[in-house]
């Protein structure tokens, strides 16, 4: 292949996506609003640019002239995307499925009320004073309830608040760690549930005869609305993975168009055979990094296959497996060093992967640890406690 990708955002995910480009013959020009970045390590060249500037986002792409825009974030200049397709530049998996998701409340308008998926009761808020009416009203959500900013990615301003107390600062750390411009928060009701899945969902080129196709669910664990640890095979009851596949394939197909074309995390909640529809990503989920050992096509492979319009084979599985988070635990400018790898790799089954992002913060994501094991909360124990043995530092 000789195609050019233009990687808006240039994190793990990005840096898995672009060595998938690589194996390819793909070139890949890294984006981030940082020099350093994860993928820009192993990209053909890079790009430092604010890319909620839509003119910075236009000359960048003026300059490189790419075959794909691939967004890899929330935070980006939508706008800008939709006017670039309209110019006939070609963005991953579409402009419009980048813009509805950059925002939560459009994801949720379109999902609840477009499509009728059953989610779980929400409302905005702009301020403090209408956070408080919106959990405390007769129709509100009531508490326990749950905070996040409609812009934002990975957990960032989310908090779950039981009292009332709880309300103004669950506001202000919304709008702290919001991503954008947008100081707008979405509340809605504690779901109850069993377990979470991601629903990792391939929509394939339809002018290339492609349809739309499914990763085995994967389950999750969270903390502070990000992802802790992940695991496959993740059970589920006949009926409930049945809905949550005809779910993602509705809000996948309108999302992607006709010929728009990647893989979605589509996240649901699951309560016995009820599935309730959470979030969902326009590209690969940081849920997904289990994949990089549990088949034989990762979710950064087939996001590649069907962006090039490639054929997608049926994947093959390799039993249980888990991966689980390495979080730095304060915050630092310096590069981090890294201790303890050696102990976590001298572990059967365990593999390592250091993102090499160049600073800290407290609860960042610096690496991951993948395991296999005899079941799936085997793996998970694994994974778990090979990651507790490499410190940041």
């Amino acid at each position: 292949m000789t195609a050019k990708i233009l990687l808006l955002g240039s994190g793990e995910l990005g840096k898995e996506c672009t060595i998938s480009a690589k194996r390819l013959g793909c070139t890949v020009i890294a984006v981030d609003r940082y020099a350093g970045a994860p993928a820009m390590q192993v990209a053909d060249c890079h790009e430092v640019i604010d890319m909620l500037d839509g003119a910075a986002l236009r000359r960048c792409v003026r300059k490189h002239k790419p075959d794909f825009i691939v967004p890899e974030i929330e935070a980006i200049r939508t706008s800008a995307l939709l006017t670039l397709e309209a110019a006939g530049h070609s963005v991953v998996p579409s402009a419009f499925a980048a813009h509805m998701t950059m925002n939560r409340d459009a994801i949720r308008e379109l999902a609840a009320k477009e499509l009728g998926l059953r989610t779980a009761r929400y409302s905005y808020a702009a301020s403090a004073k209408e956070l408080a009416d919106a959990i405390t009203r007769k129709s509100g959500t009531g508490l326990p309830c749950v905070v996040k900013p409609t812009m934002s990615s990975s957990g960032k301003g989310q908090s779950v608040v039981r009292t009332k107390a709880q309300i103004a600062t669950a506001w202000k750390y919304a709008i702290k760690n919001m991503r954008g411009d947008r100081p707008v928060v979405i509340v809605e009701e504690f779901i109850d549930f069993d377990y979470e899945i991601t629903l990792l969902t391939i929509k394939e080129r339809a002018s290339r005869g492609g349809g739309v196709k499914f990763v085995e669910p994967i389950g999750h664990r969270q903390e502070r609305g990000d992802y802790q640890e992940s695991w496959m095979p993740c059970p589920m009851k006949p009926a409930a993975k049945r809905a949550a596949q005809e779910m993602a394939e509705a809000v996948v197909t309108r999302l992607a168009g006709e010929d728009g074309a990647g893989i979605f995390g589509v996240e649901f909640f699951v309560r016995g055979s009820e599935v309730i529809f959470s979030e969902l990503s326009p590209r690969p989920h940081d849920t997904g990094m289990v994949t990089l050992r549990s088949q034989d096509l990762s979710e950064f492979d087939l996001h590649l296959r069907a962006i090039l319009g490639l054929p997608i084979p049926e994947i093959r599985y390799a039993g249980p497996t888990a991966s689980a988070v390495v979080l730095a635990t304060r915050d630092s400018a310096r590069m981090p060093r890294y201790e303890g790898i050696e102990l976590a790799m001298a572990i059967p089954s365990v593999e390592v992967r250091i993102f090499g992002k160049p600073t800290t913060r407290k609860h960042r994501r610096m690496g991951v640890v993948l395991a296999h094991g005899k079941t799936a909360n085997d793996a998970r124990a694994i994974a778990t406690m090979a990651a507790s043995l490499i410190a940041v530092r």
